[in-house]
């Protein structure tokens, strides 16, 4: 069955419609891991996320069905419709708006630091931990299934990381979105919209500035002051710094897998490469470091 006969098939027992009512308008770019359209159901638009092959090795859908739920006083987000925890499609409605990644992330720095804020300081709390160095050895299992065999770069950077786990873990924990790299921003008429709350938990608030940075880590290093009100220190940028190049790793992780998968043929991208790049950023990041 193709998307959109999928589609029309779920919308039907969602709204009840007849499958000539409902029609894919657009797919939505970015990311790594879903299939996202906007479709038109009878006349109203909405967002239907498919998510990608073997999705569920990254993402606990009851987890994010709690966080959905727990951001709602926010409003950040856009309503969700539909959540089906088996499968991991998602209705939700359209806002209409521009993705930050197609427009320059330094005219909008104010919002995004502002949207990041209200997260961080809601007082909101999960049930549940992002976990980073837990849930990075849980990434590096998934390719034991291939007998995959790490590059010594990554150890080495990896070996840094954890040389430096009680200072990242020392900070105070906040609800995070855990994705809010540019291409989840959207502009909208009434504000920057942060969407894609897959990856949300209890983390260091930093973890998301650094998120901020995944298409260019400038991004990331001029977001900060703008985030803290103050002039960063040394301390402020070295956390940051640490972050991303866990991000880089945990990325890698994710890019070799969907390349073990048959993705990287699959979809014409070549994830391996992908994962290599992740670790020339790795490297990069430490260097500025020392």
């Amino acid at each position: 069955m193709n998307h959109e006969s999928y589609i029309q098939s779920v919308c039907k027992d969602v709204f009840g419609t007849e499958p000539e009512n409902t029609s894919i308008v657009e797919r939505l770019m970015g990311g790594m891991s879903n299939y996202t359209y906007v479709i038109d159901v009878s006349g109203e638009k909405y967002t239907f996320r498919i998510p990608g092959k073997k999705a569920e090795k990254f993402v606990d859908r009851h987890q994010e069905k709690h966080h959905l739920e727990l951001i709602k006083p926010l409003h950040l987000n856009n309503e969700t419709v539909h959540l089906d925890t088996d499968t991991g499609v998602k209705i939700a409605t359209y806002i209409a708006g521009d993705p930050l990644h197609t427009r320059s992330p330094y005219d909008y720095l104010d919002e995004a630091a502002a949207v990041l804020r209200t997260i961080h300081e809601s007082d909101l709390v999960s049930d549940y931990d992002y976990n980073p160095f837990k849930r990075l050895a849980y990434y590096e299992s998934h390719l034991k299934e291939y007998d995959h065999v790490h590059h010594e770069r990554y150890h080495a950077y990896k070996e840094t990381l954890e040389k430096h786990r009680p200072f990242l873990e020392q900070f105070p924990k906040t609800l995070t979105h855990g994705d809010s790299q540019i291409s989840n921003f959207v502009i909208t008429e009434n504000g920057l919209r942060l969407m894609d709350w897959e990856f949300t938990g209890n983390n260091d608030p930093f973890y998301d500035i650094a998120c901020f940075g995944n298409n260019d880590f400038d991004h990331a290093v001029a977001l900060l002051p703008i985030y803290l009100k103050r002039t960063p220190n040394y301390e402020d940028y070295k956390r940051l710094y640490l972050w991303r190049t866990y991000q880089c790793l945990q990325w890698h992780n994710v890019a070799l897998y969907k390349h073990y998968i048959g993705l990287s043929e699959a979809l014409s991208i070549d994830f391996e490469k992908v994962g290599a790049l992740y670790l020339d950023k790795a490297a990069a990041l430490l260097a500025k470091l020392k």
